[in-house]
């Protein structure tokens, strides 16, 4: 284990949607401030995963989540949780872009406001510090009331993290937020994303193992058994990509299976 707290920590995590078993009896540990990445094959449970940390499985008809999941040490399934506040604590990046059709302003205003922000000048000092925070301000500060959607795709995403950092999160949950970017955008939003290492913790979905090694202070690997996504092996990603525990952890990151 990581010498770091965790901050994001799950036990007998079992997940199904209606007949489906999706998860079955995930542990894992997210230190607090660090980057760990979760890989594994397409399907079995990545996704699914993230979506119960922050309880977005609550919006999906049919899923039955058992087990226990704790956000820095507070239990999210307890009874009177506070969904919207989990939720801003905990940050959503997902694999496409996915910025309101609304003003590239209008797109972190609109959370703020929803969470209470409403002064004039607590707005313009947010909105230009999670610019800053993502490298858009100086592309974008003369065209705030433009659409979102004209900007490029790499610029699209760092919006979306920026909307995020805006409600300043504890915790950014990424579902390969490089994927469907060209490699020139990709690589930007990479930079960015191990820049916020030991500000936030942050646990990251991604198919590319070299950008697993390159950003992450920990990896863990998930596998579809008979009875769903399993957690096979985690730990520092150094010693899971060179030396790992487990023969199928050794045949995925050597590229034998998977």
């Amino acid at each position: 284990m990581s010498d770091a707290p965790a901050y994001l920590k799950t036990e007998a995590l079992s997940l199904r949607y209606g007949g489906k078993q999706a998860l079955e009896e995930i542990a894992l540990e997210v230190p607090r401030g660090e980057i760990t990445a979760l890989i594994g094959p397409s399907g079995c449970g990545k996704t699914s995963l993230l979506s119960c940390l922050n309880r977005l499985t609550d919006l999906v008809p049919g899923a039955r989540v058992t087990g226990r999941v704790w956000v820095g040490g507070k239990d999210i399934f307890a009874p009177g949780t506070d969904l919207p506040a989990l939720r801003r604590r905990i940050g959503m990046i997902f694999q496409r872009p996915n910025p309101f059709p609304l003003s590239i302003r209008r797109n972190l205003e609109l959370p703020l406001r929803e969470h209470g922000i409403a002064e004039r000048a607590r707005l313009d000092e947010t909105v230009e510090k999670a610019l800053r925070d993502v490298g858009l301000w100086d592309e974008v500060k003369d065209r705030l009331h433009a659409p979102a959607l004209r900007l490029s795709g790499g610029q699209q995403q760092r919006l979306c993290l920026a909307r995020a950092l805006a409600l300043e999160p504890e915790a950014l949950l990424m579902d390969e937020p490089c994927s469907a970017l060209d490699p020139l955008a990709g690589g930007v939003v990479e930079d960015l994303i191990a820049s916020l290492r030991g500000r936030y913790t942050i646990l990251i979905v991604t198919h590319n193992l070299a950008q697993a090694r390159r950003i992450a202070g920990r990896a863990a690997l998930l596998w579809w058994k008979e009875h769903g996504g399993r957690l096979i092996e985690e730990g520092p990603t150094r010693q899971i990509f060179e030396a790992p525990r487990d023969e199928l952890t050794a045949a995925y990151v050597q590229g034998r299976r998977g």
